[in-house]
């Protein structure tokens, strides 16, 4: 690769126009000589006869740097994800056990949520580097930062989700009424928990995740409630196992339309989530869900169906939300996610 800027541009100026049969408005904005291209009068910017003598572009920065910083988050992150997406559901899963006389489902609920919360903190912490960072960012409420909106919702809900959580593990009885009102809102606060890390993913320059901002935080609800509704199937009696199984149904369904709808209404950044790693894990993902809602319908009525059914449910959440990580982390490391959506971009502005 040259580091040549004129000659940068001018190659992937050709490239643009093998890709998208661009001809116009494009020369000037890459240092050409004006909207018809470097020279000449021809649609394509080169003379009668004349073919191109330089090899397609491949879309990199100078010195071989990416345009956009990958993210240098570790496996740790994805774990936070997944797991802040299991206490959101399992939270929800308890309220429902509790308003509708469901003692087996109220405590599954209550100790999965506290228990998931639990480790996606440490997530979050190992992650920080340093157990105070988490401490010193409680020190400020900023409605416009995603990061400082999701510290608070995961302290609010962590308090109310570990009263719940005291009062079903105590049993005193004048705690009874505490713990109810804890586990209600925790359930409130819950759809915030199970979103709020899809708004931090939108609202960064990685382009996959960005262009992804309409469905992710669907997706990642759809996903916390398939999570909760796993626990449920794993953890409840099995006579009480209809609300997971509604819960499993609904949030399979809001899961699986909004994978789809990102894998394909994003055209050239639906790539990253298509192909490699990201790709193999949400597939595996979209099987596991269809799978772990099929055993759950079919053999609701056996124990060890709906367990592993429930599985099923938990282990597709966690490929979800991993091939989501690992698909915007992949869209960053190669610039062509950053320059053909923004030449795109400039084209359509310069034809309207």
């Amino acid at each position: 690769m040259t580091s040549d800027p004129g000659t940068w541009r001018e190659r992937a100026a050709d490239a643009w126009r093998e890709r998208t049969g661009a001809g116009d408005g494009l020369g000037g904005g890459l240092g050409g000589n004006g909207g018809s291209g470097r020279r000449g009068s021809g649609g394509d910017g080169r003379r009668g006869g004349e073919r191109a003598v330089v090899p397609p572009a491949e879309f990199e920065s100078y010195y071989g740097r990416p345009i956009v910083k990958a993210p240098v988050w570790r496996d740790d992150i994805p774990s936070y994800l997944f797991t802040g997406g299991v206490a959101a559901g399992s939270a929800l899963l308890a309220a429902g056990g509790d308003a509708t006389g469901r003692p087996g489902l109220r405590r599954a609920g209550r100790l999965a949520a506290v228990g998931a919360l639990a480790a996606s903190t440490y997530f979050l912490v190992n992650d920080l580097g340093r157990p105070e960072r988490f401490h010193h960012m409680l020190r400020v409420a900023k409605p416009t930062s995603p990061m400082s909106m999701g510290t608070w919702i995961l302290a609010g809900f962590g308090a109310a989700a570990g009263t719940a959580a005291a009062a079903e593990v105590l049993g005193w009885r004048w705690l009874s009424g505490i713990g109810r009102v804890a586990g209600y809102a925790a359930a409130a606060t819950a759809p915030a928990l199970a979103s709020y890390t899809a708004v931090l993913l939108a609202d960064t320059a990685v382009p996959s995740w960005h262009a992804a901002y309409p469905e992710l935080p669907f997706l990642f609800t759809g996903s916390a409630l398939a999570s909760g509704a796993g626990v449920g199937l794993i953890a409840a009696p099995p006579d009480e196992t209809g609300p997971p199984l509604r819960m499993a149904v609904a949030g399979a369904a809001i899961e699986l339309a909004g994978s789809q709808s990102i894998e394909h209404r994003l055209g050239l950044l639906g790539e990253p989530y298509r192909n490699g790693r990201a790709g193999r894990l949400l597939r595996a993902g979209q099987a596991l869900t269809a799978a772990g809602v099929a055993g759950a319908l079919l053999g609701r009525r056996s124990r060890v169906v709906s367990a592993l059914s429930g599985a099923a449910l938990l282990v597709a959440s966690a490929a979800t939300r991993f091939g989501i990580f690992h698909g915007g982390v992949e869209s960053a490391k190669d610039p062509t996610y950053t320059v053909v959506p923004q030449r795109e971009r400039a084209v359509s502005e310069r034809r309207e």
